[in-house]
């Protein structure tokens, strides 16, 4: 491991911004769990998640642009989300936290009806059929996010990937989930969903890899059926 790493894994120990549980103390109970709000942000605002937030640009940027929001990027690799983690403390941003922990125990940290939103951005689009469980819009993952989900609750995917798009389109469609908006290409279109926050304005490093070869961004806005089978 580089010595780069193992500085940022040092000093996320010491940012108040960064949580970074145990995978027994997630199955234990967390501690946070329903207490986001109370003991982290001090506030009673929403609360809105970026799941696989990588280096944390999406979260720094949507609580740049919507103080009034509380948002916490998701990812296990916490060197990479140290970047966003520092940003936000430079920037003297209170509403944006990173918690270090996988996206399978996510129903461990939040209670029922405790998140408003839901971002996914740029997830690895597990191709391979043996890897169809590990894709995080296959229902195991929609259920977990149910869980914590109010009943009105928004869930945006924002991917360079036309194969998760299309999967992620046909299983909601095939389900009965109320699809909001979806684009195939959210830069070439003259306009997108008028109410969807920053859809161009905010780009991940992937984004602007994947944008800068020339590959399409899609985007799907969606909501979860009060019961899933």
């Amino acid at each position: 491991m580089g010595k780069n790493k193992l500085a940022r894994f040092a000093e996320n120990k010491t940012l108040p911004n960064v949580f970074q549980p145990t995978r027994e103390q997630a199955l234990a109970g967390f501690h946070l769990k329903g207490k986001w709000r109370h003991d982290v942000f001090r506030n009673e605002n929403p609360i809105v998640l970026e799941l696989g937030c990588g280096k944390g640009e999406y979260t720094v940027g949507l609580a740049k642009a919507f103080p009034e929001k509380n948002f916490i990027g998701v990812d296990i690799k916490g060197a990479r989300f140290w970047f966003g983690a520092k940003e936000a403390i430079t920037e003297n941003l209170h509403n944006a936290a990173f918690l270090r922990t996988q996206i399978e125990l996510i129903d461990c940290f939040f209670s029922n009806n405790e998140v408003d939103e839901i971002w996914i951005t740029f997830p690895d689009p597990q191709i391979k059929y043996r890897r169809t469980k590990h894709r995080l819009t296959h229902p195991d993952f929609l259920e977990r996010y149910q869980k914590i989900l109010k009943p009105d609750g928004i869930i945006h995917l924002k991917t360079d990937s036309e194969f998760l798009h299309g999967y992620t389109l046909g299983y909601l469609q095939g389900a009965g989930h109320p699809i909001i908006s979806a684009h195939h290409d959210i830069y070439g279109a003259p306009e997108y969903e008028p109410g969807t926050p920053l859809l161009r304005e905010i780009q991940t490093y992937y984004e602007g890899l994947f944008s800068a070869k020339g590959k399409t961004i899609t985007y799907i806005k969606f909501q979860l059926n009060k019961t899933m089978d």
